[in-house]
């Protein structure tokens, strides 16, 4: 394309397109016109840094693109058109605008090739009968062989209006421009044809009267019009009498069944043309009578009509998303042409590309097509995309580059694809323990421990949440012990065993921390407090012992009064509930008035992952993963408290929803329930649904080191043995053979009995048993 100064540029924007920039000012002053100039300037630079900052601003585009066409900058125009269309599709008006602008600035074979390239682009994107009328206008003014009617070019054309035809042809309202430009340009060519040459003349004439036939068999507007048109050629041809117009005489029966079908069709829509043409119509009004449309159009069953409404309406909503579903599940279902299918789904997720199920379906319909696995591979890749950029949803991410990586190697068998996938989610989450241990994972799997290596010595000196810095480390050295040589795990525990130490370092900083916090906030409390949470009113003197053997005392009276005695002796704060904190060795109070219960957590799961499982609701004040206190290990169970009862309740509802893997059961923390139970060693996971039951923390009593026989014959007194089966009976309870109850040494033990005197025991339980 010639090049075009920036004063050309002008002129032409002053003239074409309707679009006259100084037509408001005829004589303006020059200061006038500058200060206009320099205030555009800003303009467009502002524009310029919002679409760095924001590239997928799609009003921001727009501005720009009119910004830059009032300035005449015609190079940076046309990039930024460019840079809009990679993004977005253009409307017919806008790619109409492109069109006039380049066909305007110069002529010639090389612009005729690119103005037909932007028809065929935007012609692609929007039905547009106006934007095919142009094409069809520009390639009869433009291209010569066209205009001196040579074979090539009729060909040309005739494949161009039956393209178009089968595009836009259909449509009711506008389809009947296409055809009388068709029939317009075949009369041309018959007076173009030498009166002689007869043949040529019958055959053009029934090329003519074909497309005459062909018109009025359909249901479009005007059609009486058509007929009127079609008889006065006909008598031009000497075929048909000369008789009133709108009457039917002398016209072949068929084309006349043909015609009273059409008018009744087109009678029977005319009430949905109307509709979807009112101007005073909201588009949700608009959008449903377009619905309401193809229900009836879908009715009649013609599959070629019903798809061109659907043109029709995606045109005018092109954002919205149901239409495209529904129009791509017609596709699937009643048409089953895979070619118009992959191109209307192409359509679809540039349109809306954040729709999931679209993309799916695109997918499905080129595996359908037996598309290349290129192409399958290439779409994936951009399906993927759209999600994987997300922040904020880190387990969907790993999930979905997991999978990603996953099709990468088993069907395209590409390894170093893979590693890509892993490789981009690093990029975002690699404070994510999960991304590298399913990285690692998958080496290993594949039997690259060399690269398994590599990903160790990156990853094991990172912060991770909770303890998953020391579970990488300590992965390493499992991984050299199975893998590696001896070598290889001496130079994997040089490398984290500092590491271990500073973040041991590091727990017992925040550990110091915690207790001088908690031990503050006990000095601050006043005593009362101190006594009603132990939930006695004991003086320090008295042992466990003697609280025991008081309360054994006062259990005289009826059971109504016993009642009454502990409801009026309930602590104000008997609705706290203790949680034994295995850090800390202590015993831990919290309110329960907006704290949840989680169950059927994964053992893996710390507390980063229930705060960004939370994260969507928000309002976390305090997260407790209770801990077995012998192996430190979580035992799948945990407390969230939140700030008020609206984030509570929002907590609840994310019930049975999944983390790691697993479905939690979420429900509101009964502290009353669960005082109602008694649990001697370690809980175990509840069942779901809402009759689960929270593990109870066993009592300041079970869990503390016998001290007296006292407490050893109390809980003598409360375990009845029964049978011969021992294995459930306490340890202390279960003697063995040969010891008496009677018989104590001088430290307090039982005496064993001697050997003579052990077998004469056993002869006579012998002869007692053969009694």
């Amino acid at each position: 394309m010639a090049e075009t100064s920036d004063v050309e540029m002008k002129t032409l924007e002053k003239t074409h397109n309707g679009i006259e920039v100084d037509s408001a000012m005829e004589n303006p002053s020059s200061s006038e016109s500058e200060s206009d100039d320099d205030a555009e300037d800003l303009r467009v630079e502002a524009l310029e840094k919002e679409l760095a900052e924001n590239p997928s601003s799609y009003e921001a585009h727009v501005q720009y693109v009119k910004s830059l066409r009032r300035l005449g900058q015609i190079e940076k125009l046309r990039e930024a058109r460019e840079s809009m269309n990679t993004l977005f599709p253009l409307s017919p008006a806008m790619w109409q605008e492109w069109v006039k602008d380049e066909a305007s600035l110069s002529t010639g074979p090389e612009t005729f090739v690119v103005i037909e390239k932007l028809f065929e682009r935007g012609l692609h994107e929007y039905l547009s009968v106006s934007l095919w009328c142009d094409y069809i206008t520009y390639v009869q003014e433009h291209d010569p062989s066209v205009q001196e009617y040579s074979p090539a070019g009729i060909l040309k054309m005739r494949n161009l209006f039956e393209r178009a035809l089968t595009a836009a042809g259909l449509h009711v309202v506008e389809g009947n421009k296409i055809w009388e430009a068709y029939r317009k340009f075949e009369q041309a060519i018959f007076h173009t044809i030498d009166d002689s040459d007869r043949e040529e003349k019958e055959k053009q004439v029934n090329r003519i009267r074909s497309i005459f036939h062909r018109q009025l068999s359909l249901p479009l507007a005007d059609l009486r019009s058509t007929l009127t048109a079609y008889k006065a050629w006909e008598v031009e041809q000497g075929t048909a009498p000369v008789v009133d117009p709108g009457e039917l005489d002398g016209l072949p029966s068929n084309v006349v069944s043909a015609y009273q079908k059409a008018m009744e069709m087109y009678n029977a829509k005319v009430q949905h043309e109307e509709k979807i043409s009112k101007q005073d119509a909201s588009d949700m009004e608009k959008l449903q009578h377009y619905m309401t449309y193809l229900k009836f159009e879908q009715s009649c069953g013609d599959p070629a009509r019903i798809q061109i409404l659907y043109e029709r309406a995606i045109t005018e909503f092109p954002l919205s998303s149901d239409l495209w579903l529904d129009y791509t599940r017609f596709l699937d279902h009643t048409l089953k042409v895979p070619s118009v299918a992959r191109d209307v789904y192409s359509r679809a997720i540039r349109n809306c590309s954040w729709i999931g199920e679209l993309w799916s379906r695109y997918l499905l319909s080129l595996e359908r097509g037996h598309a290349s696995e290129n192409e399958l591979s290439a779409r994936a890749a951009d399906y993927l995309s759209q999600y994987l950029k997300a922040e904020g949803c880190l387990l969907h991410n790993l999930h979905l580059h997991a999978y990603w990586a996953r099709l990468e190697l088993k069907l395209g068998n590409d390894p170093v694809a893979a590693r890509g996938a892993w490789e981009s989610l690093l990029k975002t989450s690699g404070s994510m323990i999960e991304a590298w241990q399913g990285y690692i994972g998958m080496e290993i799997e594949l039997g690259h421990i060399h690269e398994a290596r590599s990903i160790y010595k990156r990853c094991y000196s990172k912060r991770f949440n909770g303890t998953g810095s020391e579970d990488i480390c300590h992965s390493w050295l499992r991984f050299e012990r199975e893998y590696g040589t001896l070598g290889d795990f001496d130079h994997a525990l040089r490398k984290v065993t500092p590491r271990l130490e500073e973040l041991k370092l590091f727990i017992s900083q925040q550990q110091s921390t915690h207790l001088a916090a908690s031990a503050t906030q006990k000095e601050r409390a006043p005593a009362k407090n101190v006594s009603q949470k132990r939930g006695s009113s004991l003086t320090d003197e008295q042992t466990p012992p003697k609280k025991q053997k008081k309360d054994s005392t006062q259990k005289s009276g009826t059971k109504k009064e016993r009642l009454n005695e502990v409801k009026a002796n309930k602590p104000e704060n008997s609705d706290e509930q203790q949680v034994n904190d295995s850090g800390a060795g202590k015993t831990k109070f919290y309110t329960d008035e907006c704290t949840v219960f989680v169950s059927n957590l994964g053992l893996e799961a710390t507390e980063g992952h229930l705060r960004d499982f939370f994260s969507d609701i928000g309002g976390v004040t305090a997260i407790r993963i209770l801990k077995d206190k012998f192996t430190g290990k979580s035992r799948g169970l945990a407390y969230v408290d939140f700030s008020d009862s609206t984030h509570l309740a929002a907590a609840v509802s994310k019930n049975r929803q999944t983390l790691l893997g697993r479905k939690l059961s979420i429900a509101q923390s009964d502290p009353k329930r669960s005082q109602k139970r008694v649990s001697f060693g370690a809980s175990t996971a509840p069942d779901h649904g809402a009759g689960h039951e929270e593990p109870i923390a066993a009592s300041k009593e079970s869990t503390e080191p016998r001290k007296s026989s006292s407490v050893s014959t109390r809980r003598e007194d409360r375990v009845q043995l029964k049978g011969k089966n021992t294995f459930a009976v306490p340890r202390t309870l279960v003697r063995p053979l040969g010891w008496s109850k009677n018989e104590q040494t001088s430290e307090g033990d039982e005496k064993p009995k001697s050997n003579d005197e052990f077998r004469e025991m056993l002869l006579k339980s012998k002869k007692v048993d053969k009694k």
